[in-house]
């Protein structure tokens, strides 16, 4: 009953096989193998367009490795406060790219304001030797408030990018969730929408620790290969990262992930809206949940046996679903919601 992170799970029992397999035999390494050409190819299949794809075994690499080959020491990446980049990887985007500042766009709900964005970039100094030089927008879908970026509202995003000359980076540790909840293509969710990098997220979602680097511009990736290797995250052995987003990419299995999660969150926010002493703070569009609980609901949960992290130390409650929730896990948590709600004065 442990809702703290979709990082308490196990992994896909699909993935797993496919690691079993790809255990048999020998196979070129480095991303020389068999595997890793047919993950390319699959995504290029799925995305719908020619693509170079680099796998890594983490978020925080995925993510600080992209932005070191978009934007120079001395640029900028823009990017909401709440963003992963900004508050939870120590600093490696800030590393990896030789020293580019992280430019902070506030905005509701964990997105990124369109007019914060222009009026920010508007006065921002481009051209001007004193100041740091614009060069990334990267945009968190699902944000880190459990929101998700509808596409026109990435469009528009993507569209002040342009005329600024920014590249667009897409952090997408829970990408499969957004999809699923748009409903759309994983084209029309990215280069379509003007995204040119996606850091393509499987860990949270039924891996064991794969994740992959997504360049829609080719022409963008020709120093990547030097970066992923300085930054330590070339594997040997490839064909089991590889072989892992195969089998999570095949047969859908990203989405069916992905939509359980998402309807686990949905059910725990129906059965918790509208009761005596408790908030749900943000509309509940993938599989995170934010929620204060008065402190008698939080001790009934917490003396229940439930796990979730409580962000301000009293009240405020993240809960996270996962892959393979199970809906027994909801019903009990809704159960005991209830009954020390009603227990209230």
């Amino acid at each position: 009953m442990n809702f703290c992170s979709d990082n308490v799970t196990g992994i896909s029992l699909e993935i797993l096989e496919a690691l079993g397999i790809a255990n048999q035999g020998v196979a070129m390494p480095y991303g020389d193998d068999e595997l890793t050409q047919a993950l390319t190819h699959k995504l290029q299949e799925i995305f719908a367009k020619d693509l170079t794809m680099f796998p890594v075994a983490t978020g925080s690499a995925a993510n600080a490795l992209a932005l070191a080959v978009m934007t120079p020491s001395y640029g900028a990446v823009y990017c909401h406060p709440l963003s992963h980049i900004n508050l939870d990887e120590c600093g490696a985007p800030e590393l990896f790219t030789g020293g580019a500042k992280l430019v902070l766009v506030p905005g509701e709900q964990g997105k990124i304001d369109p007019d914060n964005l222009a009026r920010m970039l508007e006065s921002a100094g481009a051209g001007v030797v004193h100041h740091v030089q614009p060069a990334v927008l990267s945009l968190t879908q699902v944000t880190e408030c459990g929101t998700v970026y509808q596409l026109a509202e990435l469009q528009a995003l993507t569209k002040i990018a342009r005329q600024h000359n920014l590249l667009v980076h897409m952090d997408g540790a829970r990408f499969a969730n957004a999809l699923v909840s748009l409903g759309c293509s994983p084209a029309a969710m990215t280069w379509q929408a003007g995204v040119d990098v996606l850091s393509l997220g499987a860990t949270k979602n039924g891996a064991m620790a794969a994740e992959a680097v997504i360049f829609f511009r080719p022409e963008l990736a020709k120093t990547f290969h030097f970066h992923r290797k300085r930054g330590g995250h070339l594997f040997s052995k490839m064909r089991f990262l590889s072989a892992q987003l195969v089998a999570y990419l095949d047969r859908s299995l990203w989405l069916r992930n992905a939509q359980h999660a998402n309807q686990m969150a949905a059910n725990l926010a129906q059965g918790l809206q509208n009761l005596p002493g408790v908030n749900l703070l943000f509309p509940v569009e993938a599989n995170e949940i934010f929620v204060e609980f008065a402190p008698e609901i939080l001790k009934a949960l917490q003396d229940a046996g439930f796990k979730f992290y409580i962000f301000d130390g009293k009240s405020l409650v993240r809960l996270v679903t996962a892959f393979n929730t199970a809906p027994e896990d909801v019903e009990k948590f809704i159960k005991v919601a209830i009954a020390s709600s009603a227990k209230l004065n």
